[in-house]
């Protein structure tokens, strides 16, 4: 929940490039990250794989006129508006990106490759057919804000009801590797975004972590307070985090979304 997706890198900075804010070398950088290379197969026109900067300006000559996050999981088909092939896709790899104005889609899968210690990573995202109609379940930016709001304290409470927000070393990890993630949070979102969507991301982040942290196995076995943690009792914590974790998803969908959203809003 730390880290930011690769399909989030996409949107942002594609839609970032698309309106101008970006130049397509620069947008290709961000996108790629720490990964070694990154192709994109199944593009109308190319008869192979082909780089990030080819494959947004071939999106861009097929009429896209924006990206939008997709963030499924099994049960929630967030951001997606079908065929079954994508979603299915979609769903296995829990991210996508959907392309209004092509009726094109791209869903990222990783490669790893190299000794241990020298792993470099490869993506192949790959484009396919989706339907143009709107997309299940995401919510506008304001009504993320409002959402997170009585999410992180729906999340503080259980965590703390539950013995675990602040306790061990895991946890406090944790807490510090988000601290340094929020420093940096006004750079996962690209330029050219609203500040009101770079406020909305940091917060489903800290939901996130928070999230995280009870997720993470050293916090069973290894907590300085409470013992070891039965079965029952980690099913429901799992129970009742799943709706403050299913609102900080949508909240970062809406915050990747926001460029696009407040360029059709300009429209009408």
């Amino acid at each position: 929940m730390l880290d930011e997706n690769r399909s989030g890198r996409l949107t942002a900075w594609g839609n970032a490039l698309l309106a101008g804010f970006a130049a397509p070398d620069d947008a290709a950088h961000h996108i790629t990250g720490s990964d070694a290379v990154h192709r994109v197969v199944g593009l109308p026109g190319e008869s192979g794989p082909v780089g990030l900067t080819l494959a947004l300006g071939r999106l861009r000559a097929l009429g896209a006129t924006g990206l939008r996050l997709a963030l499924p999981v099994p049960g929630h088909p967030l951001g997606l508006s079908g065929p079954p092939e994508f979603n299915a896709r979609a769903m296995e790899a829990e991210e996508a990106v959907v392309v209004p104005g092509t009726a094109l889609g791209l869903v990222p899968e990783v490669y790893e490759a190299g000794p241990e210690g020298d792993v470099h990573v490869e993506v192949v995202w790959h484009c396919l057919a989706v339907r143009d109609a709107p997309p299940a379940d995401v919510p506008s930016l304001s009504e993320a804000e409002r959402e997170l709001a009585e999410a992180l304290r729906e999340a503080t409470e259980v965590l703390t009801r539950l013995d675990v927000a602040g306790s061990g070393p895991v946890a406090r990890a944790a807490l510090d590797a988000y601290r340094a993630r929020a420093e940096r949070s006004r750079e996962v979102l690209a330029p050219g975004y609203p500040p009101r969507a770079a406020r909305v991301l940091e917060l489903a982040q800290r939901v996130g972590a928070l999230i995280g942290i009870a997720y993470e196995p050293g916090d069973v076995q290894g907590r300085e307070h409470g013992g070891a943690v039965s079965a029952s009792e980690i099913a429901a914590r799992a129970a009742a985090l799943r709706p403050v974790e299913r609102t900080a998803r949508r909240a970062r969908v809406a915050a990747y979304n926001a460029m696009v959203e407040e360029r059709d809003r300009g429209r009408h």
